[in-house]
């Protein structure tokens, strides 16, 4: 028996791509319901960790959609929170930084497999663990795998110094944890460093250089490094709880370590570069339209490092769900058995606690500030994102097949179950009868479909990538399961197949 199919035509057997959309038309009206609940987690989670004042904001699309505040940004003068109040985000200033040397990398200033005395002579005669090791490079520093040891808190109170005292260090000389690219190790040595080389590179500090190639062509115009030029309304202070009482820490200014933490931002200004990195989101050939190309963006969001797995993590409900941890370039990504994919960071200083939270494949984004010393805003944001998960519904982007990856499924319908003369068909990679023998195929498909009964249809192609997918064929006892690889060959041809029995 053949399964018999309605004829297709295709222009060209060259591959195309069509980007992942959402496919719900109430898929906003979801999420805003679920806005009153996600209040009352912030709101809760504030009270019962004696924040002075949250500000919290939700994006979707490239959108801010919704925000939310309680409390007081001056406790003396009993100044109200609001998504204006202007924060200090500490090292969610990393991901600007970072930003900025891939601007620079792609503007041919720099390349990140540059060593970093390149730039900074006074790092070049670095004593490192062993004499077989590898100099420190741009990337080295992006990705925390410097060697440096990890310096927090020392770190957070460095944010003043100059630049003087900062390459004093490298003239000193470093004292190294482990060798470069040995392994992962958070650094703002090493970000206050890139800092310093964006100087060095465009003639400008970084403060200016981010400012007006970042932050201007953005629209954040309520965005400070100096928190004396912040309007006074608008200065969140920032606090510790000691002894059941809040007590107001002092403000440290601009300097050198401000690439790794000085940024003083709000929820509304803040929300428009959380649109931009869910903009590099799918891979189009649309313009260019962001200060940083959308592939920049990616490769900022990729996870470079690996951190650490946690087998026992468990999201906010409670519920078991393993995670693995990697940092990217100024941006941490984790990664999560229920197959949610999150890109973020946190911000802590004296007096602040900071996050921010994006799913690139929902097209979500949720993000909050704290004026309370290390305020753990990510344990806030991450019940606010699984909220809205659960109580929405709302499905990730789906990725639409490629042609040549929908004709592969056309030709291969043709052939089942009998597989008479596959070789003639011309789908098939050289490998192929090679690893597959067309009387066993034969013979597996004509068994599978017998136990699923009737054949009532066929599913469109499910891609996992352009080159890559699955899709099923309905019976009336079972449905059939077709798994398919394509070759990296113009036409693609088939080089990977398995069928198998799967449950209605």
């Amino acid at each position: 028996m053949c399964l018999l199919l309605s004829a297709f035509t295709f222009a060209s057997l060259a591959q195309t791509y069509n980007p992942p959309v959402f496919t719900d038309p109430d898929r906003l009206k979801k999420i805003e319901a679920t806005f009153p609940v996600i209040d009352k987690v912030y709101k809760d989670y504030a009270a019962q960790n004696h924040f002075p004042a949250i500000t919290y904001g939700i994006v979707v699309d490239g959108k801010l959609v919704h925000t939310g505040s309680t409390g007081y940004t001056d406790l003396a003068n009993k100044t109200g929170v609001n998504p204006q109040s202007a924060f200090r985000i500490a090292s969610m200033t990393k991901s600007f930084t970072a930003m900025a040397i891939l601007k620079l990398r792609d503007e041919g200033k720099l390349n990140l497999d540059d060593p970093a005395y390149l730039y900074i002579p006074e790092m070049k005669g670095t004593k490192y663990l062993t004499k077989d090791a590898a100099p420190v490079t741009i990337r080295n520093l992006l990705t925390h795998s410097a060697g440096y040891p990890e310096d927090n808190p020392w770190g957070d109170r460095q944010l003043a110094v100059t630049d003087e005292q900062l390459i004093d260090i490298y003239r000193k000389g470093v004292s190294f944890s482990n060798n470069p690219g040995a392994g992962y190790e958070y650094s703002n040595l090493g970000f206050a460093t890139l800092g310093y080389i964006i100087k060095k590179v465009s003639g400008k500090t970084y403060e200016d250089y981010i400012s007006e190639y970042i932050l201007k062509p953005l629209g954040m115009t309520h965005t400070y490094w100096e928190y004396t030029k912040v309007p006074k309304e608008d200065l969140a202070h920032g606090y510790r709880w000691i002894d059941n009482q809040w007590v107001e820490q002092p403000l440290l200014h601009d300097g050198a370590y401000g690439a790794m933490g000085g940024l003083i931002t709000t929820i509304e200004d803040f929300s428009k570069y959380m649109a931009l990195h869910l903009s590099a989101w799918p891979a189009r050939d649309d313009e260019e339209s962001g200060p940083v190309k959308r592939s920049s963006i990616r490769e900022m969001q990729y996870p470079w490092d690996v951190s650490g797995f946690y087998p026992n993590a468990k999201n906010s409900n409670g519920k078991l769900t393993p995670m693995i941890a990697a940092y990217c370039y100024g941006l941490g990504y984790r990664k999560y058995s229920d197959g949610k994919t999150v890109i973020r960071h946190t911000g802590g200083l004296p007096g602040f606690g900071s996050d921010w939270q994006i799913f690139p494949e929902y097209g979500i984004g949720v993000m909050s500030f704290a004026n309370l010393t290390y305020a753990n805003a990510g344990a806030a944001d991450g019940q606010a994102a699984d909220t809205l998960f659960a109580l929405s519904g709302i499905q990730p982007r789906l990725l639409p097949s490629s042609a040549i990856l929908t004709q592969r499924r056309n030709e291969l319908l043709k052939l089942l179950p009998d597989w008479n003369n596959p070789q003639a068909t011309g789908i098939f990679a050289m490998n192929f009868f090679m690893d597959y023998f067309p009387d066993k195929l034969k013979a597996e498909a004509t068994a599978i479909f017998a136990k699923a009964g009737k054949i009532t249809g066929a599913g469109d192609v499910v891609p996992e990538n352009q080159l890559r997918g699955y899709f099923l064929i309905m019976g009336e006892q079972a449905n059939i399961k077709v798994s398919f690889t394509l070759t990296p060959e113009n036409p693609a041809l088939i080089q990977a197949y398995h069928i198998e029995l799967v449950s209605r």
